[in-house]
């Protein structure tokens, strides 16, 4: 992970709402703006709250965080399990030398992963609960492209960034609540990728020479945007990369959601 990248990123709009308060008080205190009440900024401040939770799936800054690394050995195959409530994951494959780490980044306070280890087989978990409550730092992983991955992901406000790419997945189940899926599939999966979100948006890259069919279910309110340039709508709601070569590598993606919108690209 880069140091920009583990830098905290802080709102934007909590501080000019306090700037644009105190601009305000020295006015009034001037006489320049008459009558001022700071209880009249009380409704755009729970807008601002409202915008960046919508736009970070947090309201603090995402300061507190650690960074860790954990050697591979002789684990062969590995299942990573995220319960990340409100906290944003980014996730993707390990570059050059760190490639003999099983998994690193950073993540928030306490939450470091639990490591349980039997045989070949890692499971690992890091779990939202383990951490303070005011701690929103991101979660930024690296995993090994040197072996299977299953994943399991669960947010409730957070937003999900899964680069899959020169990864082996397994399978991967990702649920959020109103947090938002960006996904970029994998050349090679053995099973499937399951993506569901109750409000947010899902967002899929096809991963090139794959044959990658997606499965989209969900009600009125569930809007699908689809590049057809890059995909053929092979029955209701069933979306395959053209050509429909079967010679190629096969990705399976099943797709649900209450409310949003969903992008093929």
């Amino acid at each position: 992970m880069s140091s920009s990248a583990r830098r905290a990123k802080g709102p934007i709009i909590l501080p000019l709402l306090l700037i644009s308060s105190g601009v305000l008080l020295l006015l009034n205190n001037f006489l320049i703006v008459q009558n001022f009440n700071l209880a009249h900024l009380l409704p755009l401040t729970l807008v601002v709250i409202g915008g960046q939770i919508l736009l970070r799936g947090d309201w603090l800054p995402g300061s507190d965080f650690r960074t860790f690394g954990i050697t591979r050995g002789s684990v062969e195959s590995a299942l990573l399990e995220i319960d990340a409530g409100e906290i944003d994951v980014s996730l993707q494959a390990l570059q050059g030398r760190s490639q003999e780490r099983l998994i690193a980044g950073q993540y928030a306070a306490n939450a470091r992963p639990e490591l349980l280890v039997s045989g070949t087989h890692a499971q690992l978990r890091l779990d939202r609960a383990r951490t303070p409550w005011l701690s929103f730092a991101d979660w930024e992983l690296g995993l090994t492209s040197g072996l299977p991955w299953e994943l399991v992901i669960s947010t409730s406000t957070g937003i999900v960034n899964l680069d899959l790419t020169n990864l082996v997945i397994r399978k991967t189940a990702v649920y959020t609540g109103v947090g938002d899926i960006r996904l970029i599939a994998p050349q090679e999966l053995f099973e499937t990728i399951e993506l569901r979100s109750t409000l947010g948006n899902i967002h899929i890259a096809a991963a090139a020479d794959t044959h990658t069919k997606i499965t989209v279910q969900g009600g009125r309110l569930l809007n699908t945007h689809v590049n057809m340039a890059r995909y053929n709508e092979t029955a209701p709601g069933i979306y395959e990369t053209t050509p429909l070569d079967s010679t190629l590598p096969s990705i399976t993606i099943h797709v649900a959601g209450g409310a949003g919108d969903i992008y093929l690209t």
